[in-house]
């Protein structure tokens, strides 16, 4: 999937999912404005990947940091061609979770992004460009302890939906990517930074057989936002290593669990 001297703004750029994203565009022949406000990571993720990636320090929770961004964009390379929302926050204290939690963490989780399409609306349909929206397995499936995360990837893969039919005469695709347990700074942590631990906890609810990797999912973004999709909108694409499909039984059936040894 060769998208050279193409312009991606990816949000959220500096984690480790991002910054994934942000190479595979890189490697593509991309030109990418690298979208954060972790100035330490984005910067270097910058200076790994050379001239072709940008990092420009943006609050996105923010109408005016907004503006500044795309303004910037399109006065120092003239076009846009594709978007990934991809910044988001993991804070949800579930039932407990405060007013306040709730408009912050969809503030940045689903608003921003919104306003962005908004925004760059006009440059992507001068290009026929491409958005990806990130999704995830949690907005599918209920979670004990969970309520601000969830709601809003739920949010966002109707919001796709919309966005696609809104944007599609104006040859704009909208889609969307459902990651499983991807190697993150969420899971990372909660792994307490052990691979193989994640690999192992996480193979029950992943048929492969591991956790996904950040390039996992980038791959699927670069899809969508080729050529190869040209005739894909509306859509979401689980990237899950099979999470999605199964159901409670784990894929295994009655069968399965009452076929043991001890029976």
């Amino acid at each position: 999937m060769k998208l050279q001297d193409k312009v991606a703004i990816v949000t959220g750029a500096a984690a480790m999912l991002g910054s994934a994203i942000v190479r595979a565009f890189v490697q593509a022949g991309a030109r990418v404005l690298a979208v954060d406000i972790d100035v330490a990571r984005g910067q270097a993720l910058a200076a790994e990947l050379g001239p072709r990636c940008r990092f420009v320090a943006c609050d996105i929770a923010s109408d005016e940091a907004l503006d500044v961004l795309v303004a910037d964009v399109l006065r120092t390379e003239g076009r846009i061609d594709f978007l990934v929302n991809n910044a988001v926050v993991y804070t949800d204290a579930g039932l407990d979770a405060a007013r306040a939690d709730w408009l912050s963490a969809l503030n940045v989780n689903l608003v921003s992004g919104a306003m962005l399409v908004q925004k760059t609306a006009d440059a992507l349909a001068a290009q026929g460009g491409a958005i990806v929206n990130m999704g995830s397995v949690g907005g599918k499936f209920g979670a004990a302890g969970r309520a601000l995360y969830p709601a809003a990837k739920a949010a966002i893969l109707q919001l796709t939906r919309n966005q696609a039919a809104t944007l599609a005469p104006r040859r704009v695709r909208v889609n969307s990517v459902s990651p499983g347990w991807t190697w993150s700074d969420a899971l990372s942590r909660m792994a307490g930074g052990d691979r193989a631990l994640a690999d192992r906890v996480g193979t029950p609810m992943h048929p492969l057989g591991r956790v996904g990797d950040g390039d996992d999912v980038a791959q699927v973004v670069l899809f969508l936002c080729s050529d190869a999709a040209r005739f894909v909108t509306g859509a979401d694409i689980p990237v899950d290593g099979g999470y999605s499909m199964l159901g409670p039984d784990q894929g295994r059936s009655a069968r399965g669990w009452f076929d043991t040894p001890e029976s």
